[in-house]
């Protein structure tokens, strides 16, 4: 599972996403509210934890711009307000849910699960792209009649490329959309993480890298095939 969270409290936000990682989930941290505004618009996710007291604009108001847009992502506001006209304003603005702080991690975790099982019907269940398809539920890939369960970070990174075929994803990009990650760490794992799809879909031994549908896109980083 894929979630957004738009906190500036760095604790929080630490605390949150130790507790995410635990539970399987990949988190992407913004710290206020015009990064988490965009974010949200131009990356998939499954759902999206969202504060209120933010700096350059408020939880509320990015609320609202993203139900403008037609996105249906469920959002969980996770906020310090606990005034009743504070809970009224979120589900009118089409907040799915809503906790006060402090809370508990677990209780979190679980209304998440509950939103997500809840709107996953509405997800196109599988990807097809060119001989590749992608379970998005059971995370089983399927290349040329040889099929494989991807971890989560593989997953992710399959699905954002396949979401997007042809264009190109620089490894930088990758790097923040599949390990949250805004900085060149100086290691190749986005390389690693490309070569073990292949291997997966392909086999140790197969000669079908050219054909394989991603692309490496020397100096630059990989897209799938438009055609």
């Amino acid at each position: 599972m894929h979630v957004l969270m738009v906190e500036d409290e760095q604790k929080i936000a630490d605390f949150v996403m130790s507790g995410f990682n635990a539970a399987g989930f990949i988190t992407h941290h913004e710290v206020d509210g015009f990064r988490g505004l965009n974010t949200a618009l131009i990356q998939p996710f499954d759902a999206i934890v969202l504060d209120v007291s933010l700096p350059l604009m408020d939880g509320f108001k990015v609320l609202s711009e993203i139900r403008r847009h037609g996105l249906t992502t469920p959002i969980v506001i996770l906020t310090a307000r606990t005034e009743l006209n504070d809970r009224l304003t979120a589900f009118e603005l089409g907040a799915d849910d809503y906790l006060p702080k402090p809370f508990f991690i677990e209780e979190l975790i679980i209304r998440l699960k509950t939103l997500i099982n809840r709107t996953s019907g509405q997800l196109e269940k599988t990807i097809h792209h060119q001989g590749l398809t992608l379970d998005r539920f059971s995370r089983i890939a399927t290349w040329g009649g040889r099929s494989a369960t991807l971890t989560q970070r593989e997953f992710v990174l399959l699905e954002c490329l396949m979401l997007s075929p042809g264009q190109i994803f620089t490894r930088q990009k990758i790097l923040n959309r599949v390990w949250n990650v805004d900085f060149d760490p100086g290691t190749n794992v986005v390389d690693v993480c490309i070569q073990r799809l292949r291997k997966k879909l392909t086999g140790p031994n197969s000669s079908c890298d050219d054909v394989f549908p991603i692309e490496t896109i020397r100096g630059v980083g990989y897209r799938l095939k438009k055609h």
